[in-house]
């Protein structure tokens, strides 16, 4: 029976990722690598797909490493990648890591032993092992979602976006706020959105009164909470945030965080807008649709994927590209947030 790279992993005591990197010529330890030396000797294991790709020219294919199928974002930015690919006689392969930073790095070492021409990476942050990963590998990669200075990357406008917000609601009067985000590790979502929010709340006061007993003066109690990203996280942790303060407006890092509050505050009978406003981010087809729909900031997801593949097509063909491409957004304005 041909053993297989988790088998050889297994069996030399070592991540499959360790092998992925040994096999295309990354930096392994001494100890490491003769360890799997002697395992491949021993098994007489042969790395067919690695051999034949260094040598096979590469095929008119782009690798996509996602981090989740079930999310709007990434199924349309995926859509419009492999619209424009299509468009350009590239294929789209596509690999689903559930949110796991291992299989992620794995997925850039798996795809970069194939005869593809580039990735486009979709992923909630840039590790030193992603770095290690996307140079061992020697082909071109780009970040989409998130900025990083060593790779070409394209992004969504979250830092004004997150302003946009927050001087929006400021507008209507709102000054009783919980903005509810998701982990830091994330920079896109989770630090440029609410630090553009807290800029728009700092620009609302006056020059030099950006404190927290300033905050309280002039009449303002905002506090700030995080969550997970699914519906069901939010709505136990707008539960939780409504059970000890009671804001006019909840400001919401996604439209599924947003989507999670509205179905907490109707379960406690709590009417929205009148009595709780909330706002997202995102544009989710769904926002529009439901009652009240959702004031968001909606993003062009299928625009951006159709960026994206223009973008790793110009790089695998060495033409210049921007080391960073920013999407723009539109503020939608609807029902879920009322005048105060």
């Amino acid at each position: 029976m041909n053993k297989t790279i988790a088998d050889i992993a297994h069996m030399a005591g070592v991540a499959k990722s360790t092998v992925s990197r040994y096999l295309n010529g990354g930096s392994v330890s001494v100890d490491t690598k003769r360890k799997i030396e002697q395992v491949v000797k021993a098994t007489g294991y042969v790395p067919n797909t690695f051999a034949q790709s260094l040598k096979a020219k590469r095929a008119n294919i782009i690798g996509t490493v996602v981090p989740r199928l079930d999310s709007f974002a990434t199924s349309h930015t995926l859509m419009g990648i492999d619209e424009e690919l299509r468009s350009r006689h590239y294929q789209m392969l596509i690999s689903n890591t559930s949110q796991d930073v291992k299989r992620e790095i794995e997925a850039l070492y798996d795809l970069g032993r194939q005869k593809i021409s580039g990735i486009i990476l979709l992923a909630a942050q840039i590790t030193d092992d992603h770095l290690t990963a996307i140079r061992d590998i020697r082909i071109p990669v780009l970040l989409v979602g998130q900025q990083h200075e060593q790779i070409h990357s394209l992004i969504h406008d979250d830092y004004h976006a997150g302003y946009d917000i927050g001087a929006y609601v400021l507008s209507q009067g709102h000054r009783e706020i919980a903005y509810v985000g998701v982990t830091e590790k994330d920079v896109a979502v989770g630090v440029q959105r609410k630090e553009g929010f807290k800029q728009a709340v700092r620009d609302a006061l006056p020059e030099g009164s950006h404190t927290d007993d300033a905050l309280w003066a002039a009449g303002y109690d905002i506090r700030y909470y995080e969550t997970g990203f699914k519906m069901s996280d939010a709505r136990i942790a707008a539960s939780a945030i409504l059970d000890q303060f009671k804001p006019s407006l909840m400001v919401c890092a996604t439209d599924n965080i947003a989507l999670g509050v509205i179905n907490a505050a109707y379960s406690r009978g709590i009417a929205i807008p009148s009595e709780l406003s909330v706002t997202g981010f995102g544009g989710y087809d769904i926002t529009a649709v439901i009652h009240p729909a959702l004031t968001t900031v909606q993003y062009p997801y299928m625009e951006a994927g159709r960026v994206a593949a223009q973008n790793i097509m110009r790089l695998v063909e060495h033409k210049p590209v921007e080391q960073v491409t920013v999407m723009n957004y539109t503020l939608i304005e609807r029902e879920s947030v009322d005048k105060r």
